[in-house]
């Protein structure tokens, strides 16, 4: 072989492998402490990268509908993996189901209250912004205008009142934001239709920053009253530059409650026929 031709085949390879090992995303920023800094506008339980509307177009939320351009023109990604069901005792596991049967009207949220923890992070439908310091992580919900203020090395109080979304202090593991949460009231759902706990609810979240588009977003929840086990959701929070929270108010004209209050007084109509 030519000496010429071998040497551009060989810069050609080099260049294939440099192309081939380059990460798709940025790596993640780093705050001045040398933690990864997880501010930013986040869309929760997705792994779709782009602007918000690139995101949530064509398949979106849910992946119906038709395909944008501009996703067939990007690399699609991987499913969210496959989570285990939560493990509730029999008992409960019937209250989730009757929740089931009534097609979710017991809902707390279609009352306007607040979607605890984890459920906060994993409604996909609005936007989550992030501010991060060296002293505490301020998470703002535009879903029911909700936040957390979350001091970091800090003890849970000694005084806690039952709220919905509970008590959060937090930590570093090397990359990785431990948060711990306690304190709550047993009225949210923890996310899919009927997923109650009570006031033993222990909620342990991971938040890793794996490049500048993606945060891993792990969560535990343990409840002796309702679980058999601790139960894990694994999904991801990506990045939604130029994304910014808006007023969200659920309050007003809002006619779930009194509908759901005659559906809730009529049994009737969730029995088969």
């Amino acid at each position: 072989m030519p000496r010429l031709l071998r040497s551009a085949l060989l810069a050609a390879l080099s260049i294939g492998m440099v192309l081939a090992q380059k990460p798709a995303f940025p790596p993640a920023p780093r705050a001045a402490d040398g933690h990864p800094d997880l501010t930013g506008v986040w869309q929760g339980n997705t792994n779709r990268p782009g602007s918000w509307e690139e995101a949530n177009t064509g398949f979106g939320v849910g992946q119906t509908g038709d395909p944008a351009p501009s996703q067939t023109q990007r690399p699609s990604q991987q499913p969210l993996p496959p989570r285990d069901p939560p493990p509730y005792q029999p008992w409960a596991a019937a209250k989730v189901l009757e929740s089931f049967n009534r097609r979710g009207i017991d809902d707390p949220a279609a009352r306007c209250l607040a979607g605890g923890v984890p459920r906060a992070n994993l409604t996909g439908l609005f936007p989550i912004q992030i501010v991060q310091t060296p002293q505490q992580i301020v998470i703002l919900y535009e879903y029911m205008r909700i936040f957390r203020v979350i001091p970091l090395n800090a003890k849970h109080p000694y005084d806690l009142e039952p709220t919905y979304m509970g008590d959060s202090v937090g930590h570093w593991e090397g990359n990785t934001l431990v948060v711990d949460v306690t304190g709550f009231n047993g009225k949210t759902w923890l996310g899919p239709t009927g997923t109650f706990h009570t006031e033993a609810l222990h909620v342990t979240e991971r938040y890793t920053r794996v490049n500048r588009d993606t945060i891993d977003y792990d969560v535990t929840m343990e409840d002796p009253n309702v679980f058999t086990k601790p139960w894990t959701i694994h999904t991801n929070m990506m990045l939604r530059q130029g994304t910014r929270l808006r007023e969200y108010e659920c309050g007003e004209n809002n006619e779930d409650v009194k509908e759901y209050e005659k559906l809730l007084k009529d049994e009737s109509v969730f029995r088969r026929k």
